[in-house]
């Protein structure tokens, strides 16, 4: 197993997020990375708590075993998943076996240092409630079968808003994207009528009156309907501003919790007592609207009042957006109504559509949407990460064409330099065959100087006007609320010696920024009124921000996805190797005769403008590109360390400015995304 470095580990870690260096420095001190392999025990059921454990490396399956010995296991867990609290918090043995499934690194916190973290940052100790509250069950109920459960509710400030089919549609993501339990419940007044049963093709089930029935002592089964699509149904009645209908709800989720690891709540439209109640057993609340401006405003208001009339923890509220509405206003105006994130947005369905769209229209966009939202709930979210490295990059779409053909789960897609380039244009839509011809009109080797207006050098050799034109005519004035899939491009702050992660307004602004090289490049003037412009309303507005390459600091950028809590992460590493550049560096440097990428040199003596092009061409380009390249070898393999799987096509032969060359770079893309496909499956099923 590759060495890992710690302070940089534990500082992407999501339990430590947020924390300041000296916090860091403290937990950096107090911990320890240890590897176990494949099939030993981290800890056994029924022995003394010991210490923390975070998953840094590999995985870890949990387990506890039944009266007659047999395993039962109840979770696999992957990288940034923390495991052994709960003993090291209520000080009782273990109730489970942890076990490592592969050669795992995880950081450990000794009792006693982890004691000491809670006292000297207390803040960590809101992150594990969060986590109790998942993890402790009624033991005395029943043995436990699962690890984890979580409440989810699904609510509405009006009725229609779609919420139901949502709630269904969420449920069968959950479970065909998990391979985990969950159950609906299904509350209405009994003025209602229950319309899940007949979407999940449940004939007469019982409904469970919570005003009538008496104290729960154990679960009342026969009430829960199966289904023949892998989802459970509960139906109950209750009665408004009932608290015994709330006390007997609580008692039924308690032990709910015992046998699923999701539960939805799918709750009327209403904002009475017992149901502002229900709201507050969840762990999630995932709000929806139209995007028209009058439900915008209800649902506002709705927020609003959660927040400081109930003290709702803002961070477990997610705005969800329902097209079924047509809406004139665009995204950056649906923000500024709704004063808060939009979680999501769910594209509008036909009006005769089925109801179970994630089984009978799993290609519509209401489906590929909702399965996303599915598997970041699920933490089974694969990111995408396209390195820089210019000619190089074009090896990125031989990886795309391989994920095409195999039909593998991308959730979300990162790219720096050439890598956000191929990135933007694959997430607006276009196929890799398609981006691949783009790319071949780069035929020729002349045809570079179709992307470079050469000017004086003040803050770099090329202006950038003529690439500006090349990514107008191919992505037009789409901004990242086009995008098929979530997409981030990286560019980086020179000035502040910071990243700059780009996710909103037009994508040919991002894709400039992320592109300047510095001193080969201009750098790229970001006009802080262009971020969210798509409606024309500006946002935060200040000094504009001078960008340069995003390789600058993230050549190949994992760490974002980190810290948006993607815990599958693919990288490709399209720089090449240490050796190889030094090697092309010390050739430049001593002064091997120049060639324009292959072309035989004229013997006539150049006008101006050909000096101006070979002087260019070779001697100050490549040494300024082959330095910045043995800078970024070094921190894409520190980056590559955050990734599960790191792509890293064979480029030899092949020189980063042979643009002309896209389908032998296709190719060795191609041929390493092949290499490593058992590899990716493996990560994508886990």
């Amino acid at each position: 197993m590759n060495p890992v470095d710690k302070e940089f580990i534990i500082r992407e870690l999501a339990f430590f997020a947020g924390l300041s260096k000296k916090e860091l420095a403290i937990i950096n001190a107090r911990s320890q990375i240890i590897e176990y392999r494949k099939g030993q025990i981290i800890y056994e059921e029924g022995s003394a708590p010991s210490a923390f454990y975070c998953i840094i490396l590999g995985r870890v399956q949990i387990y506890t075993k039944d009266k007659a010995g047999n395993q039962l296991i109840l979770e696999y867990l992957h990288r940034g998943k923390y495991f052994g609290i709960i003993s090291l918090l209520t000080n009782e043995t273990h109730s489970v076996t942890s076990e490592a499934m592969n050669d795992c690194a995880i950081l450990e916190i000794q009792k006693d240092d982890f004691n000491f973290l809670l006292q000297s940052i207390p803040h960590l100790a809101i992150d594990l409630s969060r986590t109790l509250s998942r993890r402790l069950k009624r033991k005395d109920i029943h043995q436990k079968k699962i690890f984890e459960s979580t409440i989810l509710s699904v609510f509405s400030s009006y009725a229609q808003a779609g919420k139901t089919v949502y709630a269904l549609n969420l449920g069968l993501s959950l479970n065909r994207e998990t391979h985990k339990s969950v159950i609906i419940l299904d509350i209405l007044s009994k003025d209602k009528i229950h319309t899940l049963p007949q979407k999940l093709g449940i004939q007469q089930p019982p409904i469970f009156d919570l005003s009538s029935a008496a104290d729960i002592h154990v679960l009342p089964k026969d009430f829960i309907s199966k289904s023949n699509f892998g989802i459970d149904l509960f139906c109950f009645y209750y009665q408004e501003d009932d608290d015994f209908c709330l006390k007997r709800l609580i008692e039924i989720l308690s032990l709910l919790v015992n046998d699923y690891h999701y539960i939805i709540l799918d709750l009327p439209a209403a904002m009475d007592r017992s149901i502002i109640s229900m709201l507050n057993q969840s762990d999630l609340i995932h709000i929806l609207s139209s995007p028209d401006p009058c439900d915008l405003k209800r649902t506002n208001n709705l927020i609003s009042r959660l927040k400081t009339d109930f003290n709702f923890d803002p961070a477990k509220i997610k705005a969800i957006i329902n097209e079924y509405k047509l809406s004139k206003i665009g995204h950056s105006g649906q923000l500024e109504i709704l004063g808060q994130d939009i979680f999501a947005t769910i594209p509008k369905i036909k009006f005769d559509a089925p109801a179970r769209l994630i089984i009978d229209a799993p290609d519509c966009e209401y489906s590929k949407a909702v399965r996303r939202i599915g598997r970041q709930l699920g933490d089974c979210l694969v990111g995408l990460v396209l390195g820089v490295g210019v000619g190089y990059g074009f090896c990125h779409v031989g990886v795309l064409k391989v994920i095409e053909e195999e039909n593998i789960p991308i959730d979300i897609i990162v790219g720096s330099s050439i890598g956000a380039l191929i990135a933007s244009l694959w997430a607006v839509g276009k196929s890799s065959s398609e981006i691949l011809g783009i790319m071949r009109e780069f035929r020729e080797p002349k045809h570079i100087w179709g992307l470079i207006d050469i000017t004086f050098p003040r803050l770099g050799f090329i202006k950038g006007n003529k690439l500006h034109r090349f990514l107008k005519r191919h992505l037009g004035d789409k901004t990242f609320y086009d995008v098929k899939l979530p997409l981030k491009i990286i560019a980086s702050n020179v000035s502040k010696k910071e990243p700059k992660i780009l996710d909103k307004g037009p994508l040919v602004d991002a894709i400039m920024a992320s592109c300047s090289m510095p001193g080969v490049f201009a750098p790229f003037i970001l006009s802080r009124h262009r971020e969210l412009n798509e409606s024309g309303i500006p946002q935060d507005a200040g000094k504009d921000e001078m960008l340069f390459d995003g390789g600058v600091i993230y050549p190949l950028p994992t760490e974002p996805l980190m810290q948006m809590g993607v815990k599958k992460i693919i990288a490709v590493n399209v720089t090449p190797s240490r050796e190889d550049i030094l090697k092309q560096l010390k050739k430049l440097k001593e002064g091997t005769p120049a060639e324009f990428i292959g072309q035989p040199q004229k013997t006539n003596r150049p006008g101006l403008f050909g000096r101006l092009k070979n002087l260019f061409s070779l001697n100050i380009v490549d040494i300024i590109f082959s330095s910045v390249e043995v800078l970024q070898s070094e921190v894409a393999r520190k980056e590559g360390e955050l990734a599960d799987i790191v792509l890293h096509p064979d480029t030899t032969g092949l020189f980063w400015l042979e643009l002309h060359k896209a389908d032998e770079f296709a190719k060795r893309g191609e041929a390493e995304a092949r290499k490593h496909l058992d590899q990716i499956w493996q990560l994508v099923n886990e």
